[in-house]
């Protein structure tokens, strides 16, 4: 079978390798589609711990081709989305609920081969049910969007409360429709994209900035602003340092900043303890998806939250290798890697 792998910091290639077998308690899946997320290219430059060689991709869905020995409630030919953190339930931090910060923590596409294949093995306790008449590409949303969940949990959103998110990628335009279903009144998207500015408009902001447009802190929190005094929650998810170091500018007196955004290790930011301190704000990173794959594929399998306006490109294993291991191109959000399209 075709799989994009991992060889080495820096050495991405399509390879053709055996079709793994599943063992007991793990279904063999048909991938469908498998997104290329921003963690992907950090993986591929060494700014993100692997275990190369591996082959990339976790966010990805898929039809069950086989069933190993002890599996239960799943059979060949259902579809089903992959939750590609792997816990091991018996660490301190797993004991605690914690699964998310397991010491042992294995990532399928990161620690072991996933999506970006013809086939993925993955543990039945990893796979979530998906209606058989969604759309095949949507499951691919499913990882992306419980990470999100998490966040947006971690956030506390009240009904009534006021949001900015950075960032108008997928994540970002996944939390905007999360913080409106959550009761946000007054959401406001920034980012430099136009096109990302109206389809967040679309997909429920109530306003969207420019960064580039002048003074974004003032135009969002001056008296005669978007959100005078600030928001109530603000939702970093570009993953950069001027955002994340801009986040807590703009939240209002007491209010939250939720970190979602991944930059590379051992990259630094710089914020101001006196300021942080003497508005208390909260400052809350948010890691992976702990318990939330479910709900996720049931937003997606119900079309709550809405996926199709955020392909940009589908693509076959053949243009993967450029696409992983290139910036992603401008006004792109989601690009999904389709093995049927070879």
């Amino acid at each position: 079978m075709k799989a994009v792998r991992l060889e080495a910091t820096g050495k991405l290639a399509l390879r053709e390798v055996e079709r793994p077998e599943p063992g007991v308690g793990e279904l063999l899946v048909r991938t469908e589609a498998c997104g290329i997320c921003g963690t992907d290219r950090h993986l591929f430059l060494g700014e993100f711990p692997s275990k190369p060689p591996v082959t990339l991709g976790h966010e990805f869905a898929g039809i069950i081709e086989k069933v190993g020995d002890g599996v239960s409630g799943f059979r060949a030919g259902m579809r089903v989305t992959g939750d590609p953190n792997i816990a091991c339930g018996r660490c301190p931090e797993c004991r605690r609920g914690r699964v998310n910060l397991c010491h042992n923590l294995q990532a399928i596409g990161i620690h072991r081969d996933g999506g970006f294949a013809e086939y993925v093995c993955i543990p039945q306790q990893q796979a979530f049910e998906l209606p058989s008449a969604l759309d095949p590409l949507h499951g691919a949303f499913c990882e992306p969007l419980s990470c999100c969940i998490h966040g947006v949990d971690l956030a506390e959103i009240r009904t009534g409360a006021s949001v900015v998110v950075l960032g108008g990628g997928v994540i970002g335009l996944l939390i905007v429709q999360l913080a409106r279903l959550a009761g946000a009144t007054k959401v406001v998207l920034v980012t430099r994209t136009e096109e990302k500015r109206t389809l967040a408009e679309k997909l429920g902001a109530t306003a969207s900035a420019d960064p580039l447009s002048g003074d974004i802190v003032a135009r969002l929190i001056a008296a005669d602003g978007l959100l005078p005094g600030g928001a109530d929650v603000v939702i970093e998810c570009a993953g950069v340092a001027e955002t994340i170091e801009q986040a807590p500018r703009l939240a209002r007196r007491g209010g939250t900043v939720v970190i979602l955004g991944v930059m590379p290790r051992g990259m630094k930011i710089g914020v101001e303890p006196f300021d942080l301190l003497f508005r208390e704000i909260k400052l809350v990173n948010s890691f992976l998806n702990p318990f939330t794959h479910q709900r996720a594929a049931e937003f997606i399998a119900s079309g709550t939250i809405k996926v199709e306006p955020l392909i940009s490109r589908r693509i076959g294993f053949n243009d993967a290798v450029e696409a992983i291991s290139s910036p992603a191109r401008l006004g792109e959000i989601r690009t999904l890697v389709v093995p049927d399209i070879d």
